[in-house]
């Protein structure tokens, strides 16, 4: 009898729970789980996601930069500006900063970085960020990118305009000396096929 009472007691809990879905039996404590670490989706709605930022990082606080001096104005003269085309279809630009003289900034994705030219004793030209992050080095035939924090090339194999004649133009004079015909003075005239 008392085993009757209770199963109609249980079915009549679970109707009302069927019913009223507001409402339902609360479990005794032995039985009761544990509550688990992310909510459950209820039936027939999507789960709501958290909203992303709107708001994108502020802009980098302006640097004040020394004025420039007789080297770094040489330096600024001798980079080639305009579009660089780079390996696996990447792009340069390089143009002059419009706030500081012989500053020159350099854009590459979406970022601009302002760079201070250099002209190195092998006669590179390397323009160092000012922010001590990117270098780009400018010789006659191309120029790269390098992450100086990283160790790592960033994009190579970049050409101005200028860059791609200076290329395309045969070398003039006897070149590095590298050439074995014209290093020893009677090369022979064999060639093997």
């Amino acid at each position: 009898m008392m085993r009757h009472a209770l199963l109609a007691a249980a079915a009549a809990a679970a109707a009302a729970a069927v019913t009223l879905p507001g409402i339902a039996a609360t479990p005794s404590n032995e039985t009761t789980a544990k509550p688990s670490a992310r909510p459950q989706a209820r039936a027939g709605h999507v789960a709501e996601r958290p909203a992303r930022r709107a708001a994108r990082r502020p802009p980098r606080a302006e640097i004040g930069l020394p004025a420039a001096e007789a080297e770094q104005l040489a330096a600024a003269s001798l980079a080639y500006f305009g579009e660089y085309r780079c390996e696996f279809d990447k792009k340069l630009v390089v143009s002059m900063n419009p706030r500081h003289e012989a500053y020159l900034d350099v854009a590459f994705r979406n970022r601009v970085y302002t760079m201070k030219p250099v002209l190195s004793h092998t006669g590179a030209l390397r323009l160092e960020d000012v922010r001590g992050r990117m270098l780009v080095v400018q010789i006659a035939t191309k120029s790269m990118m390098m992450d100086t924090r990283l160790g790592q090339r960033v994009v190579d194999g970049c050409m101005n305009e200028q860059q791609r004649l200076a290329a395309a133009k045969p070398p003039s004079g006897e070149g590095l000396g590298i050439d074995p015909e014209r290093s020893s003075p009677a090369a022979p005239e064999a060639v093997v096929r």
